[in-house]
């Protein structure tokens, strides 16, 4: 959908006559994903589809070839099983051994050998998963393709560098394993790995940024530096930037940096960063002086109260493209602040480091997604048992309930649970596709006070509360313990002062928790926690992550619960105030 396209109504509930469109164009995609990867060697070599190969040979033939699109479909619908990393995992990490032999990879999800490799950012999961993905004919929708001159903070960076080798020792391919949205952005504008000597001398079109900053690894430097070159242009009309939370980042940096982003150029010399001395000699000739652009902008001066100062900077700005639902909603307020009332902020779409799953269907709602027809999406009602059985095809979800995403992909996915939960909205009228909201993560995140405790409560909790303590620009939460009985700690940076009511808002907080869900015991609840940080913490948590996990700028995501012992020291010695309450039930208010 290109930004210009407005979506027509969401219809309730099918017609029959969309009821057939969708379930034939759904069962189309289906039969050529079994016949794309039927002789794949995970599909083929994984128990866990034992039980579709006995049924074809029961059927008179050992594989899929000669059966009617039927049987396939049947046969897959009966004996496919929900599907986890754990059946993928060896599989996969044969691409990560010392040596990569064609012949142990070769066709191993999808036919011929992926694009590049996507690693977890492991915000959900103990350790770091790996996804092949493979290049595939490109999508009909690119939102950035009437774009016209846009900051785009593309990251290229990668965690390793596979070199796959044939039997004589040769190179036959590099396959970059890195950041997913790192590899998307190379095949999206055809930066092959093994065109990086070259591909770091040149500018694209899609950005505004040359291609070598693409390779900067360091946060905050990597976000100056695409700032720096997008400041030079005063006909910005789109930004682009992978989560709500990194542009406020990028905002906060670009005004502690004002004067040194200015000075470089008017002079047309790169500032003195350490972090971008093995791509200067790249980034140089693409950095002239413009001492007329310097002057515009230093007549505009840092933000101040006034909203809007974006726009200031650059006039023609109408779209910023960014994830701003789930979690990072929290920072869509900030966001708003500095871009004003008249430039749309929208969702870049509904993602993951394993699969595409929808399009953004409204450039007006950052939470409303068009499932895609490229891949297979089933849905698992979360209110019944978690088997194949229980899976639902698109033409018969219900608007208003909950289900979670299984997916069946083009790159050898079967199955797959992403534990990832959305409310179906309604349907699209003019194909019958479901049209979703992103709602939480499954996995429970912990059990207190005699009930579960989700992502979920732990969100829209801090969120009510904002009116009494102060807007909220990013959170995390802990299991406190601090005073010898566990509750939940929030952990916070805030946009201005705290409201005078603020020391009241660990109450409130409580008393929503509770209401949230009627499991939890008012009486065996305590009262959360509440610490307001320094600001920035959040910026320094992200660049601290990307380094100690060599995971390139782009993907460091702060979970809703953090369970890292190192990482919360680290925020917890940037403390700036504490509320909460003491052992006579008194509200106290405390600075640390």
């Amino acid at each position: 959908m290109s930004p210009s396209q407005d979506p027509r109504p969401i219809q309730h509930a099918l017609s029959p006559d969309l009821i057939s469109i969708l379930k034939n164009s759904v069962e189309a995609t289906l039969v050529a994903v079994i016949k794309q990867n039927k002789h794949t060697r995970y599909f083929s070599e994984s128990p866990v589809f034992a039980d579709f190969h006995s049924a074809l040979r029961n059927l008179g033939r050992g594989h899929a070839d000669g059966f009617s699109d039927d049987i396939l479909l049947d046969t897959f619908r009966s004996t496919i099983p929900l599907t986890s990393y754990e059946s993928y995992e060896p599989f996969a990490t044969k691409f990560l051994a010392e040596t990569c032999q064609e012949d142990d990879v070769r066709d191993m999800f999808s036919p011929g050998l992926p694009y590049y490799i996507a690693i977890t950012s492991s915000t959900s999961s103990p350790k770091p998963k790996s996804f092949c993905r493979y290049q595939h004919q490109r999508p009909k929708h690119d939102i950035l393709s009437d774009a016209g001159q846009t900051f785009w903070t593309f990251s290229l960076h990668y965690r390793q560098l596979i070199e796959v080798k044939n039997r004589d020792g040769d190179t036959v391919t590099a396959i970059p394993a890195g950041l997913g949205s790192s590899g998307m952005v190379r095949m999206r504008n055809g930066l092959d790995v093994v065109d990086d000597p070259l591909n770091i001398k040149l500018t694209g079109e899609w950005a505004t940024s040359p291609i070598a900053v693409g390779f900067i690894r360091e946060y905050r430097t990597f976000l100056l530096t695409h700032t720096l070159f997008a400041l030079t242009n005063n006909k910005i009309e789109t930004i682009c930037i992978l989560f709500t939370t990194s542009a406020v980042d990028m905002i906060r940096y670009m005004e502690e940096e004002w004067d040194t982003l200015l000075a470089s150029i008017e002079t047309g010399e790169l500032p003195p960063w350490d972090d971008i001395q093995h791509v200067r000699e790249y980034l140089q000739p693409h950095f002239p002086p413009r001492p007329e652009r310097a002057a515009e902008l230093r007549a505009i001066g840092k933000a101040t109260d006034q909203s809007g100062w974006l726009v200031e900077i650059w006039p023609m700005l109408n779209t910023i493209f960014s994830v701003g639902s789930g979690v990072f909603s929290v920072a869509v307020p900030k966001l708003r602040f500095y871009l004003g009332p008249d430039v749309r902020l929208c969702s870049l779409g509904f993602a993951t480091s394993e699969a595409y799953i929808a399009t953004v269907y409204d450039l007006s709602d950052l939470n409303l997604f068009k499932v895609t027809s490229q891949d297979i999406i089933e849905y698992l009602d979360v209110t019944v048992e978690e088997n194949a059985a229980s899976l639902v095809p698109p033409w018969l979800v219900e608007v208003g309930k909950h289900y979670e995403i299984v997916c069946t992909t083009r790159d050898g996915l079967w199955r797959y649970r992403f534990g990832d939960v959305i409310e179906v909205a309604g349907f699209d009228p003019t194909d019958g596709t479901p049209i979703i909201r992103y709602f939480e993560r499954r996995n429970v995140i912990t059990w207190m006070a005699g009930g579960l405790l989700t992502e979920k409560h732990i969100t829209a909790a801090i969120l009510a509360v904002q009116d009494t303590l102060a807007p909220i620009t990013e959170f995390t939460a802990i299991i406190d313990s601090h005073s010898g009985i566990p509750t939940l700690g929030y952990l916070l940076e805030v946009h201005g002062e705290l409201h005078p009511d603020a020391p009241k808002a660990p109450v409130k907080l409580h008393n929503e928790l509770c209401r949230l869900n009627e499991e939890f015991d008012p009486q065996r609840m305590q009262v959360p926690t509440i610490r307001v940080l320094r600001p920035g913490t959040f910026a320094e948590y992200r660049q601290w992550r990307i380094e100690v996990t060599n995971s390139g700028s782009g993907q460091a995501k702060v979970p809703v619960l953090l369970w890292d012992n190192v990482a919360q020291e680290r925020m917890l010695a940037r403390v700036q105030k504490e509320l909460g309450i003491d052992l006579n039930d008194e509200i106290v208010e405390g600075s640390l």
